[in-house]
């Protein structure tokens, strides 16, 4: 007698596999934490206007999270409060925050974001691409005719953000819980 084993596979997304969630406290400290430190670190040490704290961790929150939905609320939440402790015009973090949230989640649930070498290619893109949406936002929305951007320093800024997220990313890895 011959028995057939059927193996069966399950179509779930990769998304719906490798969803990660975190506790209530990460979720809430961990972004107030990164914005403060924009805020206040900066003003001590110049050098580090460069770095960009907040859109990590919109970043590393959308990858995570790989739910588009997530990823935009998390962008959008954070770019608020970006806005409302800086100069910058109430919504102009917040909106662009909120493409490269949904833009983050939706690639992760393509892409395996767990790689380090990943993760500071899509790091330096998206800060390429917050940096135009910045441009856009500024000078065609809000038409504020005054605000140029140097590409070359958007560059460095891109490349500095990228270096600085995969040992951010690692470190904010521990603070997973798989589902």
């Amino acid at each position: 007698m011959v028995t057939h084993t059927m193996v069966t596979r399950s179509y779930m997304s990769r998304r719906e596999v490798e969803q990660q969630s975190f506790s209530p406290a990460v979720a809430l400290l961990v972004p107030l934490g990164a914005i403060l430190l924009q805020v206040f670190l900066p003003k001590a040490f110049p050098v580090l206007a460069i770095l960009d704290l907040p859109f990590l961790v919109t970043l590393f929150f959308a990858m995570s999270r790989r739910s588009p939905i997530a990823g935009t609320v998390t962008g959008g939440l954070i770019g608020l409060l970006q806005d409302l402790l800086t100069n910058q015009p109430i919504g102009v973090n917040g909106m662009a925050k909120s493409v490269i949230g949904y833009a983050g989640a939706s690639l992760s649930s393509q892409i395996d974001v767990e790689n380090s070498a990943t993760r500071a290619l899509l790091t330096f893109g998206f800060s390429l691409l917050q940096s135009f949406l910045l441009y856009l936002i500024e000078r065609r929305l809000l038409g504020i005719s005054s605000f140029h951007l140097m590409w070359l320093h958007e560059f460095i800024r891109a490349a500095v953000n990228a270096v600085v997220a995969v040992p951010l990313f690692l470190l904010l890895d521990r603070t997973k819980h798989r589902e």
